[in-house]
Formats: structure tokens, sequence, C-alpha cells
């Protein structure tokens, strides 16, 4: 047996929140994320939390992009939406452009196929052997 403590996902009824989704269909979405309490009722003592998503295409395909934008209202969240997906995206890009760094300076050890974490060559891999 695993002598492992449990760990259950047990929702927090302090920090629950009703989602809803607005979205122009073209550039993308804002969520409000609005405090309730643990009967579903509106929080007062919290603010909404207004959340924006996007997409970023790359060569691989489409990024999903996610970020808060700094607002009191909807009208607010959608001036932000913009300024918020630029900053996002350049912080993508930063953070692609490190991985890529990392990876083309990782030491490569003779034995340790990519993928296959450090397991060596897999039988029947295709070399002749003599």
């Amino acid at each position: 047996m695993n002598d492992a403590p449990s760990q259950e996902a047990t929702m927090n009824l302090e920090d629950l929140y009703l989602e809803e989704v607005f979205t122009d269909q073209k550039i993308g979405t804002i969520r409000r994320m609005t405090p309730v309490d643990g009967e579903g009722q509106p929080d007062p003592d919290r603010k909404a939390v207004f959340i924006g998503q996007a997409q970023m295409m790359t060569p691989a395909g489409p990024l999903p992009l996610n970020f808060e934008l700094e607002a009191e209202n909807l009208g607010q969240a959608c001036a932000a939406f913009a300024d918020a997906a630029k900053v996002a995206m350049e912080r993508t890009v930063e953070d692609l452009k490190e991985m890529r760094r990392q990876q083309a300076s990782s030491i490569v050890v003779p034995g340790q196929e990519p993928g296959m974490g450090g397991m060596g060559s897999m039988p029947g891999g295709g070399k002749i052997q003599l």
C-alpha cells in the first residue's frame, strides 16, 4: 500500500466565483469572475476579476494566451484587452526564446535518445547488427 498522504481535490467555499464569458467572436474572450459565497450569492467583500483570453499563431499551431485585465467593469476590460494581450504575447515570445536557448545548450549524453528519459535505445529500433 502507498503510505503517502491522501491528496483529495476539495473546493474552497471561501474562494468561489461565478464565471461569465463575453466574446466578440473575432479577437478573443473576456471571462468575468464574480465572487460568490457558499450559497452562490454575490460576495460584496471581494471584487470581480476579469481575465482575457486570445490565441497566438505559431508554426506549431495556435497557442492560448491568458492574462488578467485591470478593470472595474466590462467596458474597462474591453478597453484594456489589446494592450494586455500584446504584453502577454511579448512575454510568451520571450519565454519561448528562453526555452529554445536552454534546449540548444543542453548536454547530450551518449545512450540517451530524446524522449526516452535516459533509457537508451529500445530493442528492435532498426539498428543493423551483425
